[in-house]
């Protein structure tokens, strides 16, 4: 009798309104939207794996047959039993939850699978305020029956096993499996089928709860599996917040520039192979290092080409000391690496040749922020070297000797051209230093910049699309060839760095080193016939390493990189352009081996010699004109000494101080301080006076005089 009014009460409801079209599965599919983007590399394959929408965790439908078999069995019985033999209601299950909600005051649902999908794809279907209206179930109820006439019951099954939630934000059996159990759906066990199962009814029960829910379930269909074994994976799979791990994870940085909830999957231009490599490079290479107090690091390939990034690395990963932080966009001192473009500036200006001597030696130079005195990073001069050693050898003073006759401003100038954004400043905020890379420049740039040599001295952007813009010329070709030369030359740069270092490649390349100040920055740029390579290491804290120089520090992964870049075929010389002639040329006092050597035509010379000591000014090197000295308050006075220096030295010259002549030679005298302002004057064998400057002394009198007009 009880059992008739319920279905009574059940037809009473028939006059309901008619429903709007039922739709496809295609069309469920369609609207299904995941919350993972994903990067995939120039090939198509699949890069890295990001969250681009931050409600809900939603992965790739997953299509029925990729489902364990495990998992339908257990949901179908622990939801809707009788669900393969109803035809999208059972009235059965219908009349017991209508007598328990109207006879005895216990509400009780009794929607079938067929009827959730109604609702799950209908909002206007979903319960209010927690609980469906009497008109809500009956349009559900005819939701469903239309659902089963459109759908097959396979279509409805896999609908409501990616559209369900089943445990806090994881919709969808492929999020469940991978957010709770690290799977894909078509891997999962039978424990694991009956614990999602159990949640279906409560998503954020307790786990004690699931564990028991899923006992009963296993009690009911007979299952083999132990309800400790049940209770044990409750508290390992629901005691923490679900963590989906994401499939692909080799470029977090390119992805989170180019993925969004409006470009999920993007193509770039990275290839997959050359990103792991150079990862997997950096991470053991940084492995090795942390002794020295290195942590950090970054690699960048381009394409010469077309400027297509092939590899990005902005960090080591999960061993990195900042996981977001992007080693390659981010701003570092450039150290040595923007030698190349200062020495193609002075080139291109015809102001010197490969073959044309420099002077490394001790120079102090007077700047609007005061004294400057250079070093190399051996702490040693060579003397007279050829421009060629001076740059692949990467010495300090030829550099800033180099910089002073191409200007301070226009090099700045020349570096923004190059992309240098960075440098914005004019030359007096840079000083000389800017020859030694006192700027700051970001790997990105100095990748682009080294490739726009290998290029013939055509600058276009770097790009991690395909994309094509149009190049511009910042230096002309010859000038570029012949930096390319000096940087490959293994002979010239064996003065600071030997002939077997990680700078010598398996085939041609271009390279050069750098490190800043205080070792907080190590880098080493260079190119092939085929790419252009960068390495950055060091600490995003900007703490300094110990005892790691460019070519122990970053050297090594670029040495790996390129050798494996060049596995299959050779990297080959660039051809000799038009403007380039070859000469053989010899120096005076074998100061180098004769040699071949390119020049830019009308440059071309046989012999070099050094100016002759007669033929050279000679001037004050020290103290320069204008400079300040302080006397040290921590050094007995009586032992502080200045050494005056005149360059070059000579014999027969003297020094007179204040108007007063200095007893000894000139190559020979150091004066004790005293404070306040003087002139010091250089004077030859015939009592000419050939150069003079003023100088301050500051320090105890003054110091003295100042406290007691004080008092």
């Amino acid at each position: 009798m009880k059992r008739l009014c319920a279905s009574a009460l059940v037809v009473l409801l028939a006059a309901g309104p008619a429903l709007a079209q039922t739709p496809s599965l295609e069309d469920v599919r369609r609207s299904f939207v995941v919350t993972e983007g994903m990067l995939l590399d120039r090939g198509g394959q699949p890069l890295h794996e990001l969250r681009v929408i931050d409600r809900g965790r939603r992965l790739e439908w997953a299509a029925l047959h990729e489902i364990s078999p495990a998992v339908l069995d257990a949901i179908v019985r622990a939801e809707d039993k009788r669900f393969f033999r109803h035809g999208g209601v059972d009235w059965l299950a219908l009349s017991d939850a209508a007598l328990d909600t109207f006879l005895r005051s216990r509400p009780r649902g009794a929607s079938t699978i067929t009827m959730q999908v109604a609702a799950q794809v209908d909002e206007s279907l979903m319960p209010r305020g927690g609980r469906r209206s009497i008109g809500q179930k009956w349009d559900q109820i005819k939701a469903a029956q239309e659902l089963e006439e459109t759908w097959s019951k396979k279509q409805i099954l896999e609908a409501y096993l990616n559209l369900s939630t089943f445990r806090g934000e994881l919709q969808g059996i492929a999020s469940a499996a991978r957010g709770l159990f690290a799977k894909h759906p078509s891997g999962l066990t039978e424990a694991e089928s009956l614990l999602l199962a159990a949640l279906l009814r409560g998503p954020n029960t307790r786990p004690e709860e699931a564990a028991r829910r899923a006992c009963g379930l296993a009690s009911a269909m007979d299952s083999e599996v132990p309800c400790a074994r049940l209770v044990a994976l409750a508290n390992e799979a629901l005691g923490r917040a679900p963590r989906i791990l994401a499939q692909a994870d080799f470029a977090p940085h390119v992805a989170r520039m180019l993925l969004s909830a409006k470009q999920p999957q993007v193509q770039s231009t990275l290839d997959g192979t050359i990103q792991r490599h150079a990862l997997d490079t950096l991470q053991r290479h940084l492995a090795d290092l942390a002794e020295r107090g290195v942590a950090d690091g970054a690699v960048l390939v381009a394409d010469n080409r077309n400027g297509e990034v092939l590899a990005y690395v902005g960090n080591a990963g999960n061993s990195a000391s900042a996981f977001y932080v992007d080693g390659v966009r981010a701003a570092r001192q450039a150290g040595s690496t923007l030698k190349p473009v200062l020495y193609g500036m002075a080139l291109e200006q015809k102001l010197i040749t490969a073959a044309s001597l420099a002077d490394d030696s001790r120079v102090n130079l007077i700047t609007p922020t005061g004294m400057y005195v250079p070093q190399n990073y051996d702490r040693d001069f060579k003397g007279l070297v050829s421009v060629r050693t001076a740059l692949s050898s990467s010495l300090n003073i030829p550099a800033v000797r180099t910089l002073m006759l191409v200007g301070v401003d226009p090099f700045a100038a020349r570096l923004r051209a190059f992309g240098f954004d960075q440098v914005t400043a004019d030359g007096d905020f840079y000083g000389y230093s800017l020859a030694l890379g006192s700027a700051e420049v970001t790997l990105w740039e100095l990748v682009n910049a080294y490739r726009a040599i290998a290029n013939g001295g055509r600058w276009s952007p770097l790009s991690v699309e395909s994309t094509r813009a149009r190049s511009r010329r910042v230096m002309e070709e010859p000038a570029t060839f012949i930096v390319a030369d000096i940087l490959s030359d293994r002979g010239a740069r064996s003065v600071t760095f030997g002939l077997d270092s990680a700078l010598s490649s398996r085939h041609w390349a271009a390279v050069k080193t750098g490190t800043s100040k205080d070792m907080r920055d190590n880098w080493c740029i260079g190119f092939t016939d085929r790419y252009t390579v960068g390495v950055w290491v060091g600490n995003f804290d900007g703490s300094p390493m110990h005892d790691v120089s460019g070519v122990t520090g970053a050297a090594p992964v670029w040495l790996e990189v390129v050798n494996f870049l060049h596995r299959d075929r050779p990297s080959v010389a660039p051809s000799v352009p038009a403007g380039i002639v070859s000469a053989e040329v010899s120096f005076e006092r074998d100061v180098e081996p004769w040699r071949h050597e390119y020049f830019i035509a009308g440059t071309e010379l046989a012999r070099v010699q050094a100016k002759s000591p007669g033929l050279t000014r000679v001037g004050i090197a020290y103290p320069g004109d204008g400079s300040i000295l302080a006397i040290d308050p921590d050094i007995p006075q009586a032992v502080q000494r200045v050494h005056f220096q005149m360059r070059p030295e000579a014999f027969g010259y003297r020094w007179k101080l204040n108007g007063t002549l200095m007893a000894g030679d000139a190559d020979a005298t150091f004066w004790p301080p005293q404070p306040g302002t003087h002139r010091l004057a250089l004077i030859d064998a015939s009592g000419e006076e050939v150069d003079s400057v003023r100088f301050e002394v500051r320090g105890y009198r003054a110091q003295i005089s100042a406290a007691q007009n004080a008092e």
